[in-house]
């Protein structure tokens, strides 16, 4: 499983296992030993490996196709998968990100878009207006 995730993720990030070894002060038969799974690391060194990685310690010691190890984003960034678009501008958010985010029918969500980049950024309301709030609050306290 480790091993598995650390060749493909090292492979996704065009890196040789002599560049891997360097960076984690290990051999490069030790990161070959952790790849055929005759080997695994220690904790210190899978704390460098997610760090080097930018993934979390669950993702970098649980079960991923190698598929899902080619969408992973680094840390606390997700990809959820392509969704598309209505004819009346409706997207359906995956379940999975639903689930994560605690995203319910109903709950009012937040639209933000980013000219430079074409990009638009979905919030939940309640997160964001109590930002706002916080952000009109020390602004008026500046003021007094």
């Amino acid at each position: 499983m480790i091993g598995m995730n650390i060749r493909v993720l090292r492979k996704k990030h065009k890196m040789s296992q002599e560049a891997l070894a360097e960076r984690v002060h290990v051999s490069r038969q030790t990161v070959a030993k952790w790849e055929n799974n005759e080997a695994l690391p220690d904790i210190h060194k899978c704390r460098l490996l997610s760090d080097i990685f930018e993934i979390t310690l669950d993702q970098l010691s649980g079960s991923m196709s190698e598929e899902e190890v080619e969408r992973l984003g680094p840390k606390g960034k997700q990809f959820f998968g392509v969704v598309k678009v209505g004819e009346r501008g409706q997207v359906v958010i995956p379940k999975q990100a639903r689930d994560m985010y605690q995203i319910q029918a109903g709950d009012k969500l937040v639209v933000l878009g980013e000219d430079a980049t074409k990009g638009i950024a979905i919030l939940k309301s309640d997160s964001f207006l109590e930002f706002a709030d916080m952000i009109r609050n020390a602004e008026l306290g500046d003021e007094e």
